[in-house]
């Protein structure tokens, strides 16, 4: 597909995530094999967390990673800025007072909020559309917060592990339903707002409590595979030791 502006056509590459504009062709050579084409546009600047410990390495905010998400099904080229939460520079205090990740700049204005800015990113890239349907937004809504609940918890009694169940049930009976994805076939933003909070429950429980989700939740499981084996999930995906090292302190408070 080759997308035209007013006065050209602008043909814009990318390839192992870096875009790039191809050499002109000489006569008779055979055309580019262009893996993805859109028009010639400045990358988007993103600000996202920086592991901890390690402020050159993409850190394990799961909200940062639902931006980048949707950047990468979207096919939109960004330039990346690592903030090291613990030592944020002058320049992003600058730009956004209350120090937060991620925001994208749009039109000359840092914008944050992952779900404003996944939003804009549908109005202004609408193709491919990542709309979910209505009904389906609020598949899951409540798993993360039965997450960080239960994972925080020091009392094995208080009720917390049995309402991340109850989310999961909920869930995995959801996709049963109307799999493999929460909408169907094809993957929306609810399913990339799912997958980095699934994936923080599957590291994090693991780790501090020896915590799996329950093999009979068979569609849970099949939905996780089918989420982090995606291209798009294991090019932002933090390293697992960084999403330990980014939960240690709040479940040892």
């Amino acid at each position: 597909m080759v997308l035209r502006g007013v006065n050209s056509v602008s043909v814009l590459l990318c390839e192992s995530g870096r875009w790039y504009f191809p050499p002109k062709r000489r006569e008779g050579e055979a055309a580019v094999d262009c893996k993805l084409l859109r028009r010639k546009q400045m990358a988007l600047e993103v600000a996202v967390k920086a592991a901890v410990g390690a402020p050159n390495i993409l850190g394990d905010c799961p909200f940062s990673q639902r931006v980048l998400l949707t950047l990468e099904e979207k096919g939109i080229p960004y330039k990346l800025h690592l903030i090291d939460l613990s030592n944020k520079p002058e320049w992003f205090l600058t730009v956004n007072p209350e120090g937060k990740v991620p925001v994208v700049l749009f039109d000359g204005k840092w914008v944050p909020d992952s779900d404003v800015i996944v939003g804009i990113l549908e109005q202004k890239y609408p193709q491919p559309s990542l709309l979910t349907p209505p009904q389906f937004a609020s598949v899951g809504s409540k798993i993360f917060g039965s997450f960080v609940s239960f994972l925080k918890s020091k009392d094995s009694t208080d009720g917390t592990e049995q309402a991340l169940l109850v989310e999961l049930n909920a869930l995995d009976e959801h996709l049963k339903a109307h799999g493999p994805y929460v909408a169907g076939e094809k993957v929306t933003a609810v399913d990339l707002s799912l997958a980095p909070k699934l994936y923080h429950l599957v590291v994090a429980l693991g780790h501090f409590k020896k915590w799996i989700i329950p093999e009979s939740l068979t569609n849970v499981h099949n939905y996780t595979k089918l989420l982090f084996s995606r291209e798009s999930f294991e090019k932002t995906k933090a390293a697992e030791e960084y999403v330990i090292a980014g939960w240690a302190p709040k479940v040892n408070a």
